[in-house]
């Protein structure tokens, strides 16, 4: 429950409509708290369909003229953008940290990978570039664009609020489009930072927006006849929802869904100290950074043949000395690893896995219930949980978790292994740890899943790469960033010419053909 406050106090983040400001139209609000001390520290308001379609508008009055403008001249706008972001990293960790829970140096780094995507859309004179063929026929050349959609939409989750929102809205601002933001009601503050930076960088009043709100909010812009394309992260039952609902409003949709990644140990990674370390401290950052709410998480580790019981010990050697407590604090003068969970719900939900599994017959390893922060028993703590022994019908391993608990399964080759994961109905990012190059291959190969990690845990594409993955973990057909999101903020058209010429060939009533 959150502590009591004293609502006089508390502040209500606002709307950003049309360069500015703008308090919302609709009575509802909810609360936002620091997930380390459960306190009320704001209030942020929950659109109704007239604070939408006030966004939508005023997007809509900004993209001719931001369709017409230079591609260089946006991209010099987000040149200054990508400084600001740079100048005000420090002030962007911490908002992420107050609402979200996460450590100062997670939410930094979060920060730099979102700068990295807006530092691929700078480039977007020669991204947006088309292709011309001269003479295709006699007197005839032919050249082929791409243009912007219009008014596009972003509906982004919790984990990530700056890097998400900076998958998507960059981009979609230097092919020429206008935009609409709708961050998750639970971490509101950064994606009003940005706004305003993004003025200060020169954009004109109208291009971007954000608004707030719950399910309301979301049907309002799904529907809106004004937009577009809308592009969505979080769980895969509401991505399935947007994608269906958007679709059927004649929206162009990406929608980038839950997870269940999955982690293959070799045993050749087990057989000497050097190589067991490096594997066990790269699935600890993995599993439990973040307190595991990624989407990119490595929540299940498929441990071959004898590398699962030095693995087993490893991992809970390191879970156990992890150093949990307020995200923007330290112990014995160093970071925390982990943070507290969101929301006290979320916490209570993460804890009822750990009950789950003990009752479906998974041995637990290390049990993260008991955690207690001293000074902070209202905060939404929860130590790392280590369970051994996972079947695939658990509901451990079925289940996204979205939180600090990962699940060794035991196999006894690389292609059970691979049969397993393919027949997860979560595709996003997998892993293999090996020093076999031709084992690294097969797996590569084989293996149905959209980001694949050799000896990388955490498979996270750079930005001139594309995010996404494969089954439930994406409805849509694009995936995020990279050239992939220029062609889902962007359509094609294909231009062919022929100029009146006394020699030329007499139009005819028959199919044209050329040569």
């Amino acid at each position: 429950m959150n502590k009591p406050v004293d609502m006089q106090n508390i502040q209500t983040v606002p709307l950003w409509i049309d360069g500015k400001h703008k308090q919302a139209a609709g009575a509802r609000s909810g609360e936002i708290t620091n997930p380390a001390t459960g306190r009320v520290t704001g209030r942020v308001p929950f659109c109704n369909a007239a604070d939408i379609d006030a966004a939508v508008q005023a997007a809509s009055r900004a993209f001719p003229a931001w369709r017409d403008s230079p591609p260089l001249r946006r991209a010099r706008i987000l040149m200054r953008f990508r400084e600001l972001l740079d100048r005000n990293r420090d002030q962007l960790a911490a908002l992420i940290t107050a609402e979200h829970g996460k450590t100062l140096a997670d939410a930094g780094g979060s920060v730099q990978r979102g700068i990295e995507v807006v530092e691929f859309a700078m480039g977007i004179p020669h991204l947006v570039k088309g292709e011309h063929s001269e003479e295709v026929g006699t007197g005839v050349d032919t050249h082929s664009l791409r243009q912007p959609l219009g008014v596009c939409a972003g509906i982004t989750p919790f984990n990530f609020p700056i890097m998400v929102p900076l998958w998507m809205f960059p981009v979609a601002l230097a092919c020429g489009n206008t935009f609409v933001l709708k961050p998750s009601e639970k971490v509101p503050s950064a994606a009003m930072r940005m706004a305003e930076l993004l003025k200060e960088a020169g954009l004109p009043d109208g291009v971007f927006n954000v608004v707030h709100g719950d399910k309301e909010a979301v049907d309002a812009l799904l529907g809106h006849p004004g937009i577009k394309a809308i592009s969505f992260v979080g769980s895969t039952p509401i991505a399935k929802y947007i994608y269906e609902t958007a679709s059927k409003n004649g929206k162009r949709v990406q929608a980038l869904g839950g997870a269940k990644n999955h982690a293959v140990v070799l045993p050749d990674m087990t057989a000497s100290v050097a190589d067991l370390e490096f594997t066990v401290d790269g699935l600890m950052g993995a599993a439990y950074g973040s307190a595991g709410e990624r989407c990119m998480s490595i929540s299940a580790v498929v441990a071959v043949g004898a590398s699962a019981d030095p693995l087993v010990a490893k991992l809970r050697e390191k879970a156990s000395q992890l150093r949990i407590g307020p995200g923007d604090s330290k112990v014995d003068g160093k970071d925390m690893d982990m943070g507290p969970l969101v929301t006290r719900a979320h916490r209570d939900k993460v804890a009822g896995y750990v009950d789950k599994g003990l009752a479906e017959g998974a041995k637990l390893v290390l049990d993260g219930r008991g955690l207690k922060v001293t000074e902070h028993q209202d905060g939404n703590f929860l130590g790392a949980s280590l369970f051994d022994h996972v079947k695939t019908d658990m509901t451990i391993y079925k289940e996204e978790i979205f939180g600090p608990v990962l699940c060794v399964l035991r196999v006894d080759t690389l292609d059970d292994a691979i049969r397993m994961i393919n027949a997860n109905p979560y595709a996003n990012g997998t892993a293999v740890f090996t020093r076999s190059g031709g084992a690294a291959r097969k797996f590569e190969r084989e293996i149905e899943v959209g980001m694949v990690g050799i000896n990388v845990p955490i498979p996270v594409p750079i930005a001139f790469f594309s995010f996404g993955g494969w089954r439930n973990s994406l409805f849509g057909d694009q995936h995020v960033h990279g050239m992939e999101g220029v062609r889902f903020y962007t359509r094609g058209k294909v231009v062919t010419t022929r100029w009146p010429d006394a020699n030329a060939v007499p139009q005819g009533f028959n199919m044209p053909t050329l040569g």
